[in-house]
């Protein structure tokens, strides 16, 4: 990789903050649930633990109480007093009893509370419905936020009172508090994690992505051929990889179009040169009475120029309507072996004042009709010919053979040439290649066969043969 790109900003913000955005966005929603349901869990856990307790005290103490004949008032308040002063829990816990018109009688803590009115719920419920009741809020005389329980007490069948536990919340909240704390505290522990790591992989996968963006828009500004470097072991490399290779095939492509139209500017020049030359010359010999003979050597070439423009403007028609789609054929059934052999014999003759053999072998096979477009396939067979004269004809004889291969009809036609050089042997049916041959045409003859074999579900082969020169093989099938 070169300086230039080195050095190119890397723009991946919106990337980063969108892959970011996705990940985190639900690992916070999570983790708010998970804290959110943890702290709802562990406050029931304790309050619920606390009250089952107090509650389980409250109704063994009414129960006491219950059993134990109050004859009066006084015997109420003295065992009410009796029941305080032996309670072995008033560092954390208030006892109380309750009077039947809700004024606390006697309390653990009774410098505080003796004589007040209590109206809460769990009051309410033990002196009004006669049944044990709970409470969690403020309690009215102190403020705290408490926790308290009180149970009925009963004689003769009637509500004469009420024992009642209380309870800060304190202790309760504060342990609530710190277990929250600590899961919360995991909770972004781990949060921190998922973004640290998140951090690392963004910036391994959308850095060098950024980078490969940079290289493609360097390709696409016309800096055809510029490679990356590839230090990566996993998608990436394949992602370079394919940037790479694109890159090359672009800058080939490139070059062969360059070829190309240089190739085809030279060969229009030729023929056009030739024709306006020659015209030139008729045109002075007609005004002058010129030889009969040279007018017709003039119109011979200027006929044998004019196919040759004909042949390379059709090659071109045929090229555009195979890249845009519109490359049809028109289907009948067709004498596949008289068409080659029609083909042979047309170029024998010119052949031979080539100085060129062309030999052909049936091999005693006569093909049966197949379906296909008589006219296209005349013309992969004439310019299979035409390739063989003018890059191996330098060996002096051409053969053609036709033969059945199980169900496929099989035509070759090979050169005894110099045959084609290894490295370039894989790119000559690409359009527009022409390697090192100096043979006139414009580089889409092959690949306009290939294209013409394969849209008659046959195969378009081209190989250098065995003792020489290079040898084409044409498989058609016969059903």
């Amino acid at each position: 990789m070169d300086k230039e790109s080195r050095a190119a900003p890397i723009r991946i913000r919106g990337l980063r903050k969108r892959w970011l955005l996705n990940t985190l966005l639900p690992v916070l929603l999570a983790v708010v649930m998970v804290v959110g349901v943890f702290a709802a869990g562990i406050s029931d856990y304790y309050y619920n633990g606390m009250r089952s307790d107090m509650e389980s005290k409250a109704s063994n103490g009414a129960e006491v109480f219950n059993t134990i004949a109050m004859t009066s008032y006084n015997a109420y308040y003295q065992m009410a007093s009796a029941y305080v002063e032996e309670f072995e829990e008033k560092d954390w816990l208030e006892l109380q009893f309750i009077t039947s018109s809700g004024r606390v009688l006697v309390s653990s803590y009774s410098r505080l509370t003796a004589g007040l009115r209590v109206d809460t719920a769990d009051v309410s419920a033990a002196l009004g419905q006669g049944e044990t009741g709970a409470y969690k809020g403020r309690d009215p005389i102190t403020g705290q936020t408490i926790l308290s329980v009180c149970a009925p007490l009963t004689f003769e069948g009637r509500v004469v009172g009420a024992i009642r536990y209380v309870s800060a919340t304190n202790d309760v909240d504060r342990k609530i508090l710190f277990n929250v704390l600590a899961v919360t505290g995991i909770a972004l522990l781990c949060l921190l994690l998922v973004y640290f790591t998140s951090i690392v992989f963004i910036n391994s996968v959308v850095e060098p992505v950024a980078e490969v963006t940079q290289t493609a828009k360097r390709i696409s500004g016309g800096s055809y051929g510029i490679q990356l470097e590839n230090h990566y072991s996993d998608e990436l490399a394949e992602l370079v990889d394919a940037v790479n290779d694109m890159s090359e095939k672009i800058k080939q492509a490139e070059q062969i179009k360059n070829e190309f139209i240089s190739s085809v500017s030279h060969e229009l020049r030729t023929p056009l040169t030739a024709i306006n030359g020659w015209g030139e010359t008729l045109l002075a010999e007609v005004d002058s009475g010129g030889d009969p003979e040279q007018l017709r050597r003039g119109l011979g070439i200027l006929l044998k120029e004019n196919r040759r423009l004909t042949g390379m403007v059709e090659e071109l028609l045929d090229f555009s309507k195979m890249e845009d789609g519109r490359f049809i054929l028109h289907v009948e059934q067709v004498d596949l072996q008289a068409e080659f052999e029609d083909a042979v014999y047309t170029y024998r003759e010119l052949f031979r004042q080539e100085r060129i053999e062309l030999r052909y072998d049936d091999g005693g096979t006569i093909l049966p009709p197949v379906s296909g477009d008589p006219e296209r396939l005349k013309q992969v067979f004439c310019n299979v010919l035409d390739n063989a004269a003018k890059h191996g004809g330098a060996g002096g004889r051409i053969e053609a053979a036709v033969s059945v291969q199980g169900d496929q009809a099989v035509l070759t036609v090979r050169d005894h040439g110099p045959g084609i050089p290894a490295e370039e042997l894989p790119f000559v049916k690409q359009k527009f290649y022409k390697g090192s041959s100096k043979a006139r045409g414009s580089g889409i003859g092959l690949a306009v066969c290939e294209e013409i074999v394969q849209l008659h579900n046959g195969s378009f082969h081209i190989a250098n043969a065995e003792g020489g020169g290079a040898i084409v093989t044409i498989c058609l099938p016969l059903r």
